[in-house]
């Protein structure tokens, strides 16, 4: 039998979003049941961006000490995976459990609810033989699933996905990657970097194939220095598995057929967003919709808010956490705050880094704005050519003729991700150009490019 109970506010989806908007709410006052039938904290800290960095950090430890020979002598490396997979386990996981997480939501007065909640009309949330009727409304924050392409002979094969890699406790000898956007190189080069031989297999022209192309061809120089094969405009017929191996049959760019063997496969090719059975239809939405779409205060419906990667603007924590806060204001009543995505950053962690904010040139361009363009090559830079192997990189600006301000920027370069700082800035507040090419740039740093970049700007 069915018992309702009333609160004040249900979080169905406890991911960075969810968790700290609960949190938070809680902390104001309110009664709130916090819902997840997964691990409280979703697929950053286990699956994601804590982990995965932990991964890149151990691979780039390997790759400076390879470099050391160009400048400072001589180095011995011998890589050990258990060291990571231990660190991993221990340091970011707690083993895949969440105990942690879910003592913190509680002791913020969070009541944590484990199961598969459902929607089931305004302010209404289903687990199990729980019904909850929330007096202020509900908050939606489910996120996604990996997604497999629809390869002949994929579905059959125990293929990798993100939740999977990260959780080995073995490194194989060798593995192809299906997808070239930041998860798939971000890994591709790490364990790569660990000795595994890698293939990376991308269907688009390019790997990193929404950044900008300056930043795909700095990323693949690099990769293919390393030894990661890429094969980026591919067309892949069909995989297979036997014998403990896997055969990714590809057609690569140039029409010529190839068949990849290895261990291990990881398909990083998108993901899927978890809509499908949360009784959107109850509340008049569409549960075959790839995202929810919200207004400014991150409403979705009458007392319903949805935040994070099913929101549709960005599968970023950082992003579900900024709208984490807007969504807690509107719920509090508090302000009026809307969201703003004209300058949402966005990092991939290869080495170099690949910083990014704002629109590329072509989606400036297909914008309709008149674009000027500049750009600098990093190791160009003074703090380039000091940091040698490695340093390489490029600074390159959109802005916008009409306003005389940046409306996108990338940094790629061993701190790309740092430098992308100050032109996050820049295009969220609409710096003028002619301020920006005023600043005293600090020397020598990677940074200072920028200055470089500013005075390569098309007049």
């Amino acid at each position: 039998m069915t018992t309702d109970t009333p609160v004040d506010l249900v979080v169905l989806g406890l991911g960075p979003g969810g968790e700290h908007l609960a949190t938070e709410a809680a902390k104001a006052g309110l009664t709130v049941v916090g819902v997840d039938k997964r691990l409280v904290g979703g697929e950053c800290p286990y699956y994601g961006c804590i982990p995965s960095k932990m991964v890149i950090r151990a691979a780039g430890s390997l790759a400076e000490a390879r470099r050391v020979a160009a400048l400072a002598g001589t180095a011995e490396v011998a890589p050990d995976w258990s060291v990571v997979a231990r660190r991993i386990r221990d340091e970011a996981t707690d083993d895949w459990d969440d105990t942690v997480a879910v003592e913190r939501l509680e002791r913020a007065g969070v009541r944590f609810v484990r199961g598969h909640g459902r929607l089931d009309g305004v302010g209404t949330v289903v687990v199990g033989d729980q019904r909850f009727v929330a007096s202020r409304g509900v908050v939606l924050n489910t996120g996604t699933a990996p997604a497999a392409p629809p390869v002949d002979g994929l579905a059959d094969t125990p293929f990798w996905t993100n939740r999977d890699v990260l959780a080995t406790p073995d490194l194989p000898a060798s593995m192809v990657v299906i997808g070239g956007g930041a998860i798939g190189a971000e890994l591709a080069q790490a364990f790569a970097r660990f000795g595994t031989e890698v293939s990376l297999v991308e269907v688009a022209p390019r790997i990193l194939a929404l950044e900008e192309p300056e930043s795909s061809e700095v990323v693949a120089a690099a990769f293919a220095a390393e030894g990661v094969r890429v094969l980026a405009g591919a067309k892949i017929r069909r995989v297979d598995h036997a014998e403990g191996r896997f055969t990714v049959a590809v057609t690569d760019a140039g029409g010529t057929d190839l068949d990849l063997g290895a261990d291990r496969l990881l398909v990083a090719a998108g993901r899927r967003p978890n809509l499908h059975d949360i009784g959107l239809e109850t509340v008049g939405l569409d549960p075959a919709a790839r995202s929810i779409a919200t207004d400014g205060r991150m409403r979705a419906g009458e007392r319903l808010w949805a935040v994070g990667d099913i929101a549709g603007k960005g599968a970023f924590t950082h992003l579900s956490m900024y709208q984490a806060g807007i969504a807690l204001d509107d719920v509090l009543g508090r302000g009026d705050r809307e969201a703003e995505y004209h300058a949402v950053p966005r990092v991939t962690f290869t080495d170099p880094e690949v910083g990014s904010v704002g629109l590329t040139e072509q989606q400036a361009r297909d914008a309709g704005l008149d674009v000027a363009t500049g750009s600098t090559p990093l190791s160009g830079s003074t703090r380039g050519w000091i940091h040698g192997p490695g340093g390489e990189g490029v600074i390159k600006l959109v802005a916008d003729r009409a306003t005389g301000t940046l409306v996108g920027a990338t940094a790629v370069g061993p701190s790309g991700g740092e430098v992308l700082s100050m032109l996050a800035t820049a295009v969220h507040a609409r710096v003028p150009v002619a301020t920006l090419r005023g600043m005293v740039f600090a020397y020598p740093t990677f940074h200072r490019a920028v200055e470089t970049a500013l005075a390569a700007l098309e007049e």
